[in-house]
């Protein structure tokens, strides 16, 4: 409710003053589509000519019935109200780095006042590169919000790594910056990295690796626990039911945890969600995702600057996974194994990173609360991204199986995506074998 109370307000602000409309130059038909130049392109439509957002925000809506979709047509793209007089906002921030972790788990916190620089110098990037660049900053610094279950995390590092605070190899804490938000206080915000980055097995920090060790149920349950306040039974069980690698981030009171997903390969993706709740034809839609989930984060009080969104979505596109393992195996077995994927999973995993189209509910048979519900709901899901699949678990869309060998496995007791059960064990092997070296 107070999320329409506020777009409703917003909507009443139409006596703002009319300003000329841009209007962006075509695309040149002779870019290859999904190449950096054809991508550097959209960047005008994007940024200055807002009938070409709306016209992308429409043409991006899987299902317009939805909640996600509802809200978005109700108040952005309208360019004399809603979400486009919102005040926007280039928040100051500090990453924290060793020497900010290291004086908070002495108990103190550097204020970060007006002599601190905003993020963002104001100047608008000319290159593809300069854009990378920048959406590399916006990823790692730009809050999303500022949430306090965070601090303690800080503070103490043991604590910290048993709810999937990571830190880089220079004592960093990536996913976490110092703040201040738009009432002047200081605080801990959260950025993208903090669920889209995590450590490989070598120590090194891959951008757009789902950072499956996160609890974020269990930090909130920790912080109000910390300060003796009571926690509604059904806000504990609800958080206790996340569990690492999964949050619930629906607008509704479902309680649906998903999946933190990998980011990378964004290029090779039509449909962009779980539940294919975008349609991904032109980079434009990711920005207009990214925008507006910044919105709804800070509660409608301001809009990011729409070039912190085209550089992180610029960033974005720009990810791709760390090499394959090695096959491990003979290499007759390995087109075995590509036999075996084509013929069992190739219908649906038929893009260059292993997704593809929608698949509706009555044939993946997998828990449809999402598929359904009423936040993103479009009937169907996404077929996973099979992009170092093997590091991918556990797997579903709610994080529901475990293991590989436990999503093939036909005594597997969770419902749907039946493919590849029924195989015959020299198959299953072969099948296996080859995942793990996609």
């Amino acid at each position: 409710m107070r999320a329409w109370l506020a777009i409703a307000m917003v909507l009443a602000a139409c006596d703002a003053p009319a300003e000329p409309i841009a209007i962006a130059p075509a695309i040149d038909p002779s870019l290859e589509p999904w190449s950096d130049g054809w991508i550097d392109a959209h960047a005008p439509q994007y940024l200055d000519d807002p009938r070409v957002r709306r016209e992308a925000l429409e043409a991006s809506l899987t299902n317009r019935e939805n909640l996600y979709s509802a809200t978005r047509l109700a108040a952005y793209g309208r360019e004399r109200s809603g979400w486009d007089v919102l005040p926007v906002w280039s928040p100051r921030v500090r990453r924290i780095d060793v020497e900010v972790a290291q004086a908070m788990s002495r108990g103190e916190t550097p204020i970060v006042d007006a002599h601190v620089a905003p993020l963002w110098d104001g100047a608008r990037p000319t290159t593809h590169e300069a854009w990378v660049a920048l959406g590399e900053r916006v990823f790692f610094e730009l809050p999303l919000r500022t949430e306090p279950f965070w601090d303690r995390a800080i503070r103490d590092a043991e604590y910290g790594a048993s709810i999937g605070i990571e830190r880089a190899p220079d004592g960093s804490v990536p996913g976490l910056v110092l703040t201040r938000d738009v009432e002047g206080r200081t605080g801990v915000g959260i950025t993208c990295a903090l669920c889209h980055s995590a450590r490989d097995a070598s120590g090194a920090l891959i951008a757009g690796r789902a950072r499956r060790s996160l609890d974020y149920g269990r930090a909130r349950i920790d912080f109000y626990e910390a300060r003796g306040a009571a926690i509604d039974p059904r806000a504990r069980e609800r958080w206790e039911s996340w569990g690492p690698g999964r949050a619930d981030v629906l607008e509704d009171v479902a309680d649906l945890p998903i999946a933190i997903p990998d980011l990378w390969g964004l290029r090779h993706q039509r449909l962009l969600t779980q539940a294919g709740t975008l349609r991904h034809e032109t980079p434009i839609a990711l920005a207009i995702r990214q925008e507006t989930q910044y919105v709804q984060a800070n509660h409608h009080q301001t809009r990011p600057p729409r070039e912190l969104m085209w550089a992180l979505v610029t960033y974005l596109e720009s990810l791709e996974a760390p090499a394959a393992p090695a096959y491990v195996g003979a290499t007759r077995d390995r087109e075995r194994g590509a036999l075996v994927f084509a013929r069992e999973c190739g219908r649906c995993h038929s893009n260059a990173v292993g997704s593809g189209d929608l698949v509706p509910i009555d044939e993946i048979g997998t828990d449809a609360e999402l598929a359904t519900g009423r936040a993103r709901g479009t009937g169907g899901y996404r077929p996973a991204p099979l992009v170092r699949v093997a590091d991918a678990a556990p797997y579903l869309h709610h994080g529901a199986v475990p293991t590989l060998e436990s999503l093939l496995d036909p005594a597997r007791t969770e419902p749907g995506h039946r493919f590849g059960m029924a195989l015959e064990d020299d198959d299953r092997t072969l099948l296996l074998a080859y995942l793990r070296s996609r």
